[in-house]
């Protein structure tokens, strides 16, 4: 992303309010995150709520219709792209415990539905949801405060001991449990 130099600041300040919402309305026509980051900030209506809601309905139709010759493979695609929408949604809302929120929606859809697929041969799945587990764990240590830590210790301690039940070798270190600071 380019710096904002002051001669372009002083251009835009000199436009027109006619000008300046055509500018806007052009730009948010040309690029759909800066059309929804737009919406969220400016219009009262759009709720976190429902960005959340969009986010999560989008990564649960990437997940649960994942298919293909190898679903293992399909559904490291699926997780790959399901992290996009995380990462967008974190750049539009700029909430880190709705982001946190999302990975463990994530999380949960994949080991209510999918811990079969961990024991395929193709272990990039396994691989990437315990990299998924072990990115959300950094995050709760990092972004939020320590009693959010208790509220999702019980979660996060299933989710590792499913993980580790698998015979499988990771190249991933996670922990035995999630370790409340």
């Amino acid at each position: 992303m380019p710096a904002i130099s002051p001669a372009f600041r002083q251009a835009v300040k000199q436009l027109s309010d006619k000008e300046k919402e055509a500018i806007i309305l052009k730009a948010a026509r040309r690029d759909a995150e800066l059309y929804d980051i737009l919406r969220y900030e400016l219009q009262e209506e759009v709720t976190l709520e429902e960005v959340y809601e969009e986010a999560a309905d989008k990564i649960n139709e990437l997940l649960i219709n994942a298919s293909g010759r190898s679903l293992a493979k399909a559904l490291t695609k699926a997780l790959r792209k399901a992290m996009k929408e995380i990462a967008r949604f974190k750049r539009i809302t700029k909430e880190p415990k709705a982001e946190i929120d999302l990975h463990l929606y994530t999380l949960r859809l994949i080991f209510d539905n999918f811990t079969g697929q961990f024991d395929s041969y193709y272990k990039g799945f396994y691989t990437a949801t315990a990299r998924l587990l072990l990115r959300t764990i950094q995050l709760i240590r990092k972004k939020l405060h320590e009693d959010y830590h208790l509220e999702y210790k019980s979660e996060l301690d299933g989710f590792l001991q499913q993980i580790h039940s698998r015979p499988k070798h990771l190249t991933v270190a996670l922990p035995q449990e999630f370790e409340i600071e």
